[in-house]
């Protein structure tokens, strides 16, 4: 392992207060690369935004909906989908320990739920924004 990936492993562990999987480490990685390429002053991702993105409420089909209405206000609780009406794990790695484990399964996920709430992909940043909300949850 490189230096620097073990040095950002480090850091990363320190900032979320457990210690992140090798796979969201490097997805927040290559999302970091994608957001820099839209926005060159972009520095780092942000809590507080993917907090923000998480609680935000959206129309949908009649409907007010947000990531809320599924995954809860507290992550280390359980959901439930509101559509198939399916019982959802806790969301949050530190109740969950296979939460934000597989980096295919990140972007699967994210990739649906944005789309179910926001009707579009998310960006870079806001996925990466998500994700750290999440992960420090």
């Amino acid at each position: 392992m490189k230096k620097s990936t073990l040095g950002l492993i480090l850091l990363t562990s320190i900032s979320y207060g457990y210690e992140p999987s090798p796979a969201l480490v490097n997805y927040l990685s290559e999302l970091k690369i994608e957001a820099k390429k839209v926005n060159p002053a972009f520095t780092n991702f942000d809590e507080k935004q993917g907090k923000e993105i998480f609680f935000a409420k959206k129309m949908v089909d009649g409907k007010e909906i947000s990531c809320v209405s599924c995954h809860t206000q507290n992550l280390t609780k359980q959901g439930l989908n509101v559509k198939t009406n399916k019982t959802i794990d806790p969301l949050s790695p530190s109740a969950n320990k296979s939460r934000l484990s597989d980096a295919k399964e990140m972007k699967k996920w994210l990739k649906r739920n944005f789309n179910d709430v926001y009707k579009r992909e998310g960006t870079a940043e806001e996925k990466g924004d998500v994700l750290t909300f999440i992960s420090k949850n």
